[in-house]
């Protein structure tokens, strides 16, 4: 099995600096492209990025959704994690957490996944690489 490399990203322009400069249009930018990097890094991942999206979004209106979508996140990037053949070190729980306190859980959620792109560090984005498990 096989699958697409993702693109690292620098943690703080992902939490801070981005969502600023576009009055937080950018947040939803990256959740879309995180959640389709996972689809596309394993194949067992089954997610819809634009239904990600629209739970963080217009999700807030029934108040549940979006947690539910930030923890569900965060378990698809544990077991892209696994299918890199690295521990899971990725905790949904704590991305819930830091998700209530300032948004921190995009900082958490892309220095997880950068730990999976640092692993195949010659290879360009959008190449097939094998996975471990």
């Amino acid at each position: 099995m096989s699958g697409l490399v993702g693109k690292p990203r620098n943690i703080f322009l992902v939490w801070l600096v981005w969502p600023l400069i576009t009055l937080g249009i950018y947040h939803l930018v990256w959740y879309y492209k995180v959640n389709r990097e996972a689809r596309d890094f394993d194949r067992r991942i089954e997610v819809n990025p634009v239904y990600a999206v629209l739970a963080v979004t217009v999700g807030f209106l029934v108040i549940v959704p979006p947690f539910v979508s930030v923890f569900n996140t965060g378990q698809r990037i544990a077991r892209m994690q696994q299918s890199a053949g690295l521990r899971r070190t990725c905790n949904p729980w704590i991305g819930l957490i830091l998700m209530i306190v300032a948004g921190l859980h995009s900082l958490y959620y892309q220095h997880e996944l950068n730990q999976i792109w640092d692993r195949y560090q010659n290879v360009a984005e959008g190449e097939r690489v094998p996975l471990a498990a």
